[in-house]
C-alpha cells in the first residue's frame, strides 16, 4: 500500500463523533440524574471497576463551540453499550444548565468520548461533567472557556508547552499551567514518548517515583499507544491541566517515533514492522486522546482567529509533508565535511518540511488575515541556529554521548577562543586577522531536524508573512530560546518564543548540571549565534505568551524540581515585541 493510500485510509477512519447543540437558555436535568446516585436499585456501590479514570478535557475552543472529552471504564457487571450523560452549565453547581444529553462511548476508540458542543456564548466559562446512567459514576467537573470575539478582550494569554517524558520526572509544569491565568494551552507535541521502560528519559529518580513507562517495550502497535496514553493521563497534574484549561494541540515526532518524517523515522527499525501501519495506529490514538476539529485526521494544521488580535496557525512540520532530514554524517569523509555536496542538498528548493498543500494553505492564511499578530504554532525551531562550523562538529560528537576528556577539553578551548574573537569582531577590533574572522563567520546550522534543515521553504514562509507581525512559538528542543526571525538578506521578519520542556532533559544532560558550566555555555552560544538573544539550557518550564494591540510578550517560567511535587515557578526572562 502506498503512503498516499495509507493516509487516505486513515482519513476515512471516522471516530464516533457526538455533536451537541447547547440550549439558548437553561434546561432541566432529569431528577433521577440530578445527584451522584440514582434513585433506584442501580446504586454505584453495587458496581466495581467503573469510572472516568483518565479525567476530563476540552479541546479546540472557538467563539461558539468546544470539544469535551473523557474516557469511561465500564463496571465489571456492566454489559452492553455504556450510557453516558453530559452536562454543561455556566455555574459549577449546574443550576444554569445549557446541555444535559446522552452521548455515546466509542468502544472502537478505546472507550473514549468526545463531544463537539456548539451554540455556546463567546468569551464565557463553562463547567461540564460526564455521568454514567447505569452506575451513577460521575466524572470530576471540568472547566473550559470559549474564545473571545473581536472587541471582547484587550489581551490574549496562552501557555505554550511541549515535551513531557513520563520517565524523566514529575509533571510539575502541567500543575503550574493549571494554576496559571492562561486563557488556553497550546501543546506543540511530544505529548508522549514511545521509548521502552529504562529508555530515554530514565534517570536515578525514575524507579523511586514509580515513573517507568508502560507497557513493557517500545510502543509500536495500536494497543501499545493506547496503554501509553492511559499511563500519561493517569498523572494527577496532567489531569488537572486538562480539567481546568482548554488545549489546542499538534503532534511532534514522539507521538509516533523519534525524528519522524512522512516516510519513516530514526527510531523505527525493519524488525518493528511496516512504518506506515505504525504511523497510522499512532495517529489514530492521538485523535482518540487529543481530538482536533479537522475533516481529515491526517491533516491537523488549522487556525484560530482570536479576539481580532491573534491568528494562531497550528502547523504540522513533522508528518504530513516533511522530507527526510539531512545528516552531517552522510557528508563526512577522510577530508572532513564535503561542503559542496552538503550545501547542494541543504539548499535544494524542492526539500519541504510542510508539503505543498500545507505550504499553500499557510501562505493563504498569512496573506488574508487581518489580525494584529500572526502566530505560527511550530513543533520545531524556526529561527536560524547557525554556529561556528568547528564548534558544531565538536558539539555533535558530545551530543552523541562521547565523554572523552580530551574532547571536552577541546570544546572548552574552542568556545573560549571563539567568544574572544566574536567579542573583538563586535567591537570592530582592527587587530583581528582574516583567519580569525573566518572562524566565527564560517557557520552551519546546528539542528537539521528543525527549520534550519529546510532553509528554502523557511524563506518562502517569511516572504509570505512580509509586512505582518510574525511570532513563531516552538518546542521540541527541551530548552528555552528567544530569537529573531531573519531572512537570507538579514531582514528581521519577526521573533521566536520557544519553550523549554515539561520534563524531558535539555543541554544539561550533555554538559552536566554544574551551574557555572551551564551558564557559561548559555552565554557563549547566545553570543556566537547571531539571531539568538536568550537561551536557558537546564530548566524545565513553559512560555506564557500574551498579546495585545500594542505588544507581544513572552515570559519563560520554570519549576524548581521534577522529583518533589511543587508547582511554584520563577520567571527567568521576559521579552517584548511591538
Amino acid at each position: 500500500m502506498s503512503n498516499e493510500d495509507i493516509l487516505k485510509r486513515l482519513s476515512r477512519r471516522k471516530f464516533l463523533r457526538n455533536s451537541v447543540i447547547a440550549a439558548a437558555g437553561s434546561v432541566l436535568i432529569p431528577t433521577a440524574f440530578a445527584s451522584c446516585k440514582k434513585n433506584h436499585h442501580d446504586d454505584p456501590t453495587n458496581y466495581d471497576g467503573q469510572g472516568f479514570n483518565e479525567g476530563v478535557a476540552s479541546f479546540d475552543p472557538e467563539t461558539n463551540k468546544v470539544i469535551l472529552w473523557t474516557r469511561y471504564t465500564p463496571a465489571n457487571q456492566e454489559t452492553g453499550q455504556p450510557e453516558i450523560l453530559l452536562d454543561v452549565a455556566t455555574d459549577k453547581d449546574f443550576k444554569s444548565v445549557n446541555v444535559s444529553q446522552a452521548v455515546k462511548v466509542d468502544s472502537n476508540s478505546d472507550n473514549t468520548v468526545y463531544v463537539d458542543v456548539s451554540n455556546l456564548t463567546s468569551n464565557t466559562k463553562y463547567y461540564y461533567r460526564f455521568r454514567s446512567k447505569v452506575t451513577g459514576a460521575v466524572s470530576v467537573t471540568g472547566e473550559t472557556k470559549t474564545l473571545p470575539a473581536a472587541g471582547q478582550t484587550s489581551e490574549i494569554k496562552m501557555a505554550v508547552i511541549s515535551c513531557a517524558n513520563f520517565q524523566a520526572g514529575l509533571f510539575n509544569v502541567y500543575g503550574a499551567v493549571a494554576e496559571s491565568d492562561a486563557d488556553f494551552v497550546v501543546h506543540l507535541g511530544d505529548y508522549i514518548y514511545e521509548y521502552q521502560p529504562g529508555g530515554y528519559g530514565t534517570n536515578s529518580s525514575t524507579a523511586t517515583l514509580n515513573r517507568e513507562h508502560k507497557p513493557a517495550g517500545e510502543i509500536i502497535k495500536l494497543d501499545d499507544y493506547r496503554q501509553r496514553y492511559r499511563q500519561y493521563r493517569s498523572d494527577e497534574q496532567l489531569q488537572k491541566a486538562h480539567q481546568l484549561k482548554p488545549f489546542i494541540c499538534v503532534w511532534d515526532d514522539h507521538e509516533v517515533a523519534n525524528d519522524a518524517y512522512k516516510d519513516g523515522a530514526e527510531n523505527h527499525q525493519p524488525n518493528e514492522g511496516d512504518y506506515n501501519t505504525r504511523k497510522m495506529s499512532a495517529i489514530q490514538v492521538w485523535h482518540e486522546y487529543l481530538p482536533a476539529r479537522v475533516t481529515d485526521n491526517a491533516k491537523i494544521y488549522r487556525n484560530f482567529e482570536i479576539a481580532g488580535l491573534v491568528n494562531l496557525i497550528m502547523l504540522d512540520t513533522r508528518i504530513i509533508g516533511r522530507d527526510k532530514q539531512l545528516k552531517y554524517a552522510d557528508y563526512l569523509g577522510a577530508g572532513g565535511l564535503n561542503t559542496n555536496a552538503f550545501l547542494a542538498a541543504w539548499q535544494n528548493p524542492q526539500r519541504s518540511i510542510l508539503g505543498q498543500e500545507q505550504k499553500s494553505w499557510l501562505s493563504n492564511k498569512l496573506s488574508t488575515s487581518t489580525t494584529k499578530w500572526q502566530i505560527l504554532g511550530n513543533q520545531v525551531l524556526m529561527a536560524k541556529m547557525y554556529m561556528p562550523a568547528e564548534l558544531l562538529l565538536t558539539v555533535a560528537q558530545i551530543s552523541d554521548g562521547s565523554t572523552d576528556p580530551a574532547l571536552i577539553a577541546q570544546f572548552n578551548k574552542q568556545i573560549t577562543e571563539l567568544v574572544v574573537i566574536k567579542t573583538k569582531l563586535l567591537q570592530n577590533d582592527p587587530t583581528l586577522t582574516a583567519a580569525e574572522k573566518a572562524r566565527v563567520n564560517t557557520v552551519l546550522p546546528y539542528n537539521l531536524d528543525a527549520w534550519d534543515g529546510y532553509p528554502a521553504e523557511r524563506e518562502a514562509v517569511l516572504a509570505a508573512a512580509n509586512g505582518k507581525k510574525l511570532i513563531s512559538i516552538a518546542g521540541d528542543t527541551h530548552n528555552a530560546w528567544h530569537s529573531d526571525l531573519t531572512d537570507v538578506s538579514g531582514r528581521r521578519a519577526g521573533a521566536e518564543f520557544a519553550t523549554s520542556s515539561v520534563s524531558s532533559p535539555g543541554f544539561e544532560a550533555i554538559f552536566g548540571a554544574n551551574p557555572a558550566t551551564v551558564i557559561g555555555f548559555e552565554q557563549a552560544i547566545a553570543l556566537l549565534i547571531n539571531d539568538l538573544h536568550y537561551l536557558d539550557a537546564s530548566r524545565r518550564g513553559y512560555v506564557m505568551a500574551s498579546f495585545t494591540a500594542s505588544d507581544a510578550k513572552s515570559e519563560w517560567r520554570y519549576v524548581g524540581s521534577l522529583t518533589t511535587k511543587n508547582t511554584a515557578t520563577v520567571t527567568g526572562k521576559t521579552a517584548t515585541e511591538v
